[in-house]
């Protein structure tokens, strides 16, 4: 069953505010824990700042893939692959929050001025099969406070450590 015209709302005002939220979290880390890893296969918070760049920016043509295409191909990436090949601590914060910030100013008024049969505009992902705008809007709009926690973990982790 689809969402409601006020649980939209809800989820795109979070969606609006999670660049902030990233900013803010990011904002706690001491500099010396910038590029610490908690344990292995985790994330520093410098490589959660950049994988939210990369992410958001894919998210940011996926709503748009829905919208515009027919039955589109909403192809899934390996996050873990992508840190690695791009060199994640190489990359400079303030560029990778300003992608993030610009790919969701951008897309906060589309989602805005989506219309009812939008939302219901699907496609098929590469990873999990049938597509929903709604589906998208679920998703993306958690992404950025997950990794603001995510974030914010680290820094207890790093805190704790000795």
């Amino acid at each position: 069953m689809g969402m409601s015209q006020a649980e939209r709302e809800k989820l795109i005002e979070q969606y609006g505010r999670g660049p902030d939220r990233v900013r803010q979290a990011l904002a706690s880390v001491p500099k010396p824990a910038l590029q610490w890893r908690p344990a292995a296969g985790k994330w520093s918070a410098h490589e959660i700042v950049v994988h939210c760049a990369d992410s958001e920016t894919n998210a940011a043509l996926r709503i748009r893939y829905l919208l515009a295409e027919k039955d589109p191909l909403i192809v899934g990436y390996d996050q873990d692959a992508w840190a690695r090949q791009f060199d994640y601590h190489a990359q400079p914060l303030e560029d990778a929050l300003a992608a993030t910030a610009a790919a969701r100013s951008r897309t906060v008024p589309l989602l805005r001025n989506m219309k009812e049969a939008d939302w219901a505009r699907a496609g098929r992902h590469t990873e999990s099969g049938a597509y929903t705008a709604e589906d998208w809007l679920r998703i993306y709009a958690a992404h950025l406070e997950g990794h603001a926690s995510q974030i914010e973990r680290n820094v207890a982790a790093w805190n704790a450590r000795s």
